[in-house]
């Protein structure tokens, strides 16, 4: 389990990570969420022992990360960090060795990951000669080569296509059953909301949001209905509680400020003609993240 408490980080006068807090439990995928600047790159490379916190501790199954413990962390950053002129057996054989690990145990892991990406042709050759798609999976590779306890995931879809993202989630998810500790960051919020049950949102190094994600959305209250047919969009505006009406491939999208508004807006829209659609959602983690990332800079 990884534990960080109350983690304060200076850069000058400017505080980057204020008073954070968190843990993440064995086979759990926790998602550490902000804007741009927020503190999470600060707070990755704390975690991993690459910089000293003004104050807090961080500890992984209870002892102080030192160097022999970072040998336990993967980690993929959202900029690439390979030797492109290296081969891809002499990348991750150079990095398997970093982390503790024999030449016999690297290339038993290195062929199992490139059969599972279907890339096992490229392990002769130069990184730099790989696409960007292909060069993160080496990454990621390089990431989980010694099975680590824990993995800090920082945009790692970056360059994937649809059938490569779903190989990349098909791996994280086997690492998280294996009892792997996972961070998970990431500015598109369909993911989070797919990996992760508990969450983080920074802005300014300050958290402004934490906790479950079914409870979050339950707390935040406003929903939206999807509705298609004719619709008239002049009478769903006039009714109390409605936010606001918009029209989004094919469909009308009706924001309300809690659940109760729905029996109103029924009554209303069974009146129309053809209305083939009528399906009440809680509000998206993308929008949860914009109102209350846009109320902490308003204040």
């Amino acid at each position: 389990m990884l534990k960080v408490k109350n983690i304060i980080k200076y850069y000058g006068s400017n505080m980057a990570v204020d008073n954070l807090s968190f843990e993440v439990q064995n086979g759990e995928i926790f998602g550490l969420l902000g804007a741009n600047g927020a503190g999470k790159t600060t707070t990755f490379r704390i975690i991993m022992g690459l910089l000293d916190a003004n104050h807090g501790s961080v500890t992984l199954d209870g002892k102080k990360i030192d160097y022999k413990l970072v040998e336990k962390i993967g980690f993929v950053t959202e900029e690439r960090s390979l030797l492109t002129k290296l081969t891809v057996n002499d990348q991750l054989i150079y990095y398997g060795i970093l982390k503790g690990m024999s030449e016999d145990e690297i290339v038993k892991k290195m062929d199992y990951w490139l059969d599972r990406f279907k890339i096992s042709e490229y392990k002769n050759r130069k990184i730099k000669e790989l696409s960007k798609g292909n060069q993160q999976k080496i990454q990621f590779i390089a990431a989980i080569i010694n099975d680590p306890k824990l993995l800090i995931l920082d945009e790692p879809f970056t360059g994937l296509d649809p059938i490569n993202v779903k190989m990349f989630k098909e791996a994280i998810l086997e690492l998280k059953d294996n009892g792997c500790s996972i961070i998970f960051s990431s500015h598109q919020m369909e993911h989070i909301e797919e990996f992760c049950e508990k969450l983080v949102i920074l802005v300014k190094g300050k958290v402004v949001l934490e906790g479950y994600l079914n409870d979050i959305k339950k707390e935040y209250q406003k929903q939206n209905i999807f509705i298609q047919g004719d619709v008239d969009v002049s009478k769903l505006e006039k009714i109390a509680g409605v936010l606001e009406v918009v029209q989004n491939s094919g469909e009308y999208v009706v924001r309300i400020v809690n659940k109760d508004v729905v029996k109103n807006v029924f009554s209303i829209v069974s009146k129309f003609e053809n209305i083939t659609k009528f399906v009440v959602e809680e509000a998206s983690l993308n929008e949860i993240f914009i109102s209350k990332v846009g109320e902490s800079y308003e204040k």
